[in-house]
C-alpha cells in the first residue's frame, strides 16, 4: 500500500514556514493530523493579514481616500488570486462567502427560489450536513424532490445510480468533491455528463479537495464549487462561491444589504452585478486577503511532490492500521484502498473503544486528530458506526506524525481494550 516512490519533496522546508509546529503539546512535538477539520497558516499568510490591518485597514468600495482605496484593491485583488487558483474564466464568477456552508447555502437560496414543485435536486449519502441540510430546506420550502445518490461500501458515491436517480425533472446534482469521512474522490466527468443530458447544472462541494489543488473549475465543466480558506492554509471566516458567469447572472440575490445594489428608491432596487449581488454589507476584508495570499503561495509549492508526498503518508497511515488490525483484529479502516481513489483522509473506528476516547489519549502523545460523525450522519448510518476517529495529512506532514500516530494509537489500544 504505501510503495510510493520518493520524490525530492521538501517537507522540511515547507514545514518550517509553519510558525505553529515551534509549539509543543502536553509536552511533546505537535503532530497535526486534522487539516481536514482546520489546516496551519504558513507565515506568508500571517504576514500578510498583519500588513493588511496595520497599514491598509479601511472599508471597501465607494470612500475615496487613500486606506478605502487601498482596501478595495486588495480586495479585488484577493479576487484575482481566487481566479488565478481556480483557472476561472473571469474574477468576476469569485463570489466571497464566509465559508463553505456559506457558499451552498447561498446556491440553496437563490437558485432554489427559480425551482417548482416537482422539479428535483440529487445530492448523495456521502455529503457533509452542508451539502445535505441546505437542499432538504429548499425541498420543504419549494416542495421540489430530494434524489440520493447512494454510497459504495468504500464510502465513495455510487456513481452506477446516476442513470436511475437522474431525470427530465433535475435541475441540479450536488456532491462531493471528495469526502471529508472515506477520503474517496467523486469521478466528475460522469456527473457532469448525467447533469448535462437533462439540462440540469452541477455544484461540487471542493472543501477537502482544494488544499491539495490545483483545481481547474473550466476543465471540470460544473456549474458552481465552493471550499473555505480555513482549509486551504489561510485564515477563517471566508470562503468561495465560483460560479460560471451565465450561472450566477441567472440567480436573485441571497441577502440584501449594502454594496449589492446599483439603485436603490422606496419603492424598489435594482442590484448590482455579479459577484457584487451576493455581497452584501461589509465583506471579510482582511480574511480575503489572506486568503488570496494563501492561495498564491499553495500554488508555488511543488504541488506534484506534495501530492506523492502525501500519498505515501496516507499509505502508512493504512499500513500501519493494517498491522494494527493483524495484531488484535479491533481496528475497520473506512474508504478506499487504493491511493489515486482517495485524498489523505483516513478515518477507522476501533471496535469498543470511543472515537473521543482514542483522540484524548493521542493528545497526550501530541498527536491531533478528529473523532465523531465528521458531520455525515447518514454516511455514519450507512457504515454502522456513531463515529469514527480521522487522521488528516497535508503537505506539512512528516513522518513522525505517522510514527507518532502509529505508536500512540498502539499504546491507547493496550490501555483501553481488556
Amino acid at each position: 500500500m504505501s510503495n510510493v516512490d520518493a520524490t525530492d519533496y521538501h517537507v522540511a522546508a515547507v514545514r518550517a514556514q509553519f510558525p505553529i509546529f515551534e509549539r509543543e503539546v502536553n509536552g511533546q512535538p505537535l503532530h497535526y493530523l486534522d487539516s481536514a477539520a482546520t489546516s496551519q497558516t504558513p507565515r506568508a499568510v500571517l504576514d500578510a493579514i498583519a500588513d493588511h490591518e496595520m497599514h491598509h485597514r479601511a472599508n471597501v468600495m465607494r470612500s475615496i481616500h487613500r486606506l478605502a482605496e487601498e482596501a478595495t484593491e486588495a480586495f479585488e485583488n484577493a479576487r484575482g488570486q481566487v481566479a488565478k487558483f481556480l483557472n476561472a474564466a473571469s474574477a468576476q464568477e469569485v463570489v466571497f462567502t464566509s465559508g463553505t456552508t456559506g457558499a451552498i447555502n447561498l446556491v440553496a437560496y437563490a437558485f432554489g427560489s427559480t425551482l417548482q414543485t416537482g422539479d428535483e435536486i440529487v445530492i448523495s449519502q456521502v455529503e457533509h450536513h452542508s451539502n445535505l441540510v441546505p437542499w432538504q430546506m429548499v425541498r420543504d420550502r419549494h416542495g421540489v424532490t430530494l434524489k440520493v445518490l447512494p454510497a459504495t461500501l468504500e464510502g465513495a458515491v455510487d456513481l452506477t445510480a446516476l442513470a436511475e436517480i437522474v431525470t427530465p425533472r433535475t435541475r441540479l446534482i450536488a456532491v462531493t468533491h471528495g469526502s471529508n469521512v472515506s477520503g474517496a474522490k467523486t469521478p466528475v466527468v460522469p456527473v457532469v455528463e448525467a447533469a448535462r443530458a437533462v439540462g440540469a447544472k452541477v455544484l461540487l462541494d471542493g472543501a477537502q479537495r482544494t488544499p491539495h489543488g490545483p483545481v481547474d473549475v473550466q476543465a471540470l465543466g460544473v456549474d458552481f464549487y465552493a471550499f473555505s480558506s480555513h482549509k486551504t492554509f489561510g485564515p477563517n471566516g471566508v470562503g468561495v462561491l465560483w460560479g460560471r458567469a451565465d450561472a450566477l447572472d441567472t440567480l436573485p440575490p441571497f441577502l440584501g444589504g449594502g454594496e449589492m445594489i446599483r439603485t436603490v428608491t422606496m419603492e424598489e432596487t435594482i442590484y448590482a452585478d455579479p459577484p457584487h449581488r451576493f455581497e452584501a454589507g461589509t465583506p471579510p476584508i482582511a480574511q480575503a486577503v489572506g486568503l488570496g495570499a494563501a492561495l498564491t503561495w499553495l500554488g508555488a509549492q511543488d504541488l506534484a511532490g506534495a501530492a506523492q508526498h502525501e500519498r505515501r503518508l496516507t499509505g502508512r497511515l493504512i499500513d500501519g492500521l493494517g498491522d494494527i488490525d493483524n495484531n488484535r483484529g479491533l481496528v475497520r479502516l473506512i474508504g478506499p484502498r487504493e491511493l489515486n481513489d482517495r485524498l489523505p483522509v483516513v478515518s477507522f473506528a476501533v471496535d469498543g473503544l470511543h472515537p473521543h476516547d482514542i483522540c484524548q489519549l493521542l493528545d497526550g502523545h501530541g498527536v491531533a486528530l478528529r473523532g465523531g460523525h465528521h458531520c455525515a450522519q447518514p454516511l455514519m448510518d450507512f457504515f454502522g458506526l456513531t463515529g469514527t476517529t480521522r487522521a488528516s495529512v497535508a503537505l506539512y506532514n512528516d513522518d513522525s506524525d505517522v510514527d507518532a500516530f502509529l505508536s500512540g494509537l498502539d499504546a491507547a489500544i493496550d490501555l483501553l481494550t481488556p
